[in-house]
């Protein structure tokens, strides 16, 4: 009996202590990061653009939230919000899918998708996020983001990106045309003074094309613009 109860006790000893172990292995986390807090000089404007994420869960499996604000002369031009369910797939990659809500400045000019991304690590280090859209009415869309980091120091970083558009159809409520709508290149310079506080200066190129540059030159707007930018990046 002595022995049977021993053996009882250190069966559940091991047990709850591979249960408290796996729990280490994969702990509840969480990040909020401002990838881009900045205010831009632009021609006509200055206006001031937000971008942010913030994901939580475990290492597999994560619920995602990405914002895109950018404000002129104190009113929202562009809001965009996406929740999403990321599920790894293999080393440095996410299978994401879920809902994004784009906020114009009326009703006429909501919308609403749904997800299916791809993010991860690429060689070289090239951090990409791709993203395939489908709305309502007959709407898709397709978007393009990569990202690099070039170390001068373990402080002063500089970082490439470039964002592209692809709409299937022409939406001239939002100024959209289909095919290849519109990038942005941007370079920015940063300097961590702490690993999640770093201020930066840098250039963003923006261009448009196609159909929906033929709407901007309608309204009398420039399809193309070269931006100062001064901002923080910010994690916590």
């Amino acid at each position: 009996m002595k022995t049977t109860t021993k053996l009882i006790i250190i069966s559940l000893i091991l047990q709850i202590s591979t249960s408290f172990a796996g729990a280490k292995d994969d702990p509840f986390i969480s990040k909020f990061m401002f990838d881009q807090l900045e205010s831009r000089n632009a021609d006509g404007s200055n206006p001031f653009v937000l971008s942010g994420q913030f994901w939580f869960g475990h290492d597999l499996k994560k619920l995602w939230i990405k914002t895109e604000f950018e404000r002129t002369g104190g009113e929202t031009e562009e809001a965009e919000i996406q929740a999403l369910f990321s599920k790894a797939i293999a080393p440095y990659w996410d299978m994401q899918m879920g809902i994004r809500s784009d906020l114009g400045i009326d009703a006429l000019t909501n919308r609403n998708w749904a997800v299916l991304g791809l993010q991860g690590l690429a060689p070289y280090f090239f951090e990409i996020d791709t993203a395939f859209f489908i709305g309502e009415n007959g709407r898709t869309a397709l978007r393009f983001e990569a990202e690099y980091e070039l170390l001068f120091t373990q402080k002063l970083i500089l970082t490439p990106e470039i964002e592209v558009n692809f709409y299937g159809k022409d939406d001239p409520q939002t100024r959209v045309g289909s095919g290849l709508s519109d990038s942005e290149i941007g370079l920015r310079l940063r300097y961590e003074f702490r690993r999640n506080f770093a201020p930066y200066i840098g250039l963003v190129k923006t261009n448009t094309f196609g159909q929906s540059a033929e709407y901007l030159r309608t309204e009398g707007q420039a399809v193309s613009d070269s931006q100062f930018v001064i901002g923080i990046r910010s994690w916590f």
